[in-house]
């Protein structure tokens, strides 16, 4: 898979334009499917703590929420799930840029040895499931809050090349969840007809928010990684399943 890292300004402003003409209530009416958003860590990759574990070895190495403040940093980690971890680091940095990017190459440097040293896995069956989808079809893209360096750490670890359409990161897309860009860059990238023919999927609250935001005909909760059901659907989830396993039944693929 050939991954494009740079977004053009005529991209960001057709973005910008879907972003406020889409009407998350408008659902194709012929429920026609073009394009299958989903999340990778927590939808179709399996966490296993990862993340947590990578932020607390950066926080040891950069001195970011050092001391009484890294249970509270902890916390708003897992509150922000999903979202562009650079981001989430200039918060925990009050603003302080060079601390951020610091703390954030720290992070990408530790999970980048997590994933070398234990592996990484697959939520059961989404492998089977983004073929499927593609076979009836649509267009797969797999999104993510991770700089591209990392997102290819994976999918280099999962021998996942070539899997999907495409594989996005914030750097691709102008700015990361919650807001609509990701997806968006997706339906552009792919030539997806309409927002309502777009599906995303994920598992935390900002891919929920990101989803709505753009537009999309079907935003879909999973089980399977950060937040529960209550906040999924607190967040707009137009459903909410237990794993991606089931994703192909709910958009009406029976059988293998």
């Amino acid at each position: 898979m050939t991954i494009d890292t740079d977004i053009s300004a005529d991209e960001l402003a057709e973005i910008d334009e879907y972003a406020e003409l889409a009407d998350p209530d408008d659902v194709d009416e012929e429920g026609e499917i073009e394009l299958i958003v989903l999340d990778m860590a927590g939808t179709t990759v399996s966490d296993d703590g990862v993340v947590e574990r990578a932020f607390a070895l950066a926080a040891e190495r950069s001195g970011i929420a050092a001391g009484n403040g890294f249970a509270e940093a902890l916390d708003y980690v897992r509150e922000t799930m999903g979202q562009s971890k650079i981001e989430v680091f200039r918060v925990l940095a009050n603003g302080d840029e060079d601390a951020a990017q610091h703390a954030n190459a720290e992070f990408e440097g530790a999970y980048a040895e997590l994933v070398a040293s234990e592996g990484v896995a697959e939520i059961p069956g989404a492998a089977r499931v983004i073929e499927r989808l593609r076979e009836a079809g649509a267009s797969v893209v797999l999104t993510t809050g991770f700089s591209p360096v990392t997102r290819d750490a994976i999918l280099d670890a999962l021998d996942w090349h070539g899997l999907a359409d495409l594989a996005l990161s914030p750097a691709d897309a102008g700015r990361g969840r919650p807001h609509p860009d990701l997806p968006l860059t997706a339906l552009l990238r792919t030539e997806t007809s309409a927002v309502e023919a777009m599906v995303v999927v994920g598992d935390t609250v900002s891919d929920i928010e990101s989803g709505t935001a753009a537009g999309a005909g079907l935003v879909v909760g999973v089980l399977t990684g950060a937040h529960d059901r209550d906040a999924l659907e607190a967040a707009g989830a137009d459903a909410v399943i237990e794993s991606i396993a089931e994703l192909p039944g709910l958009l009406g693929l029976h059988g293998e």
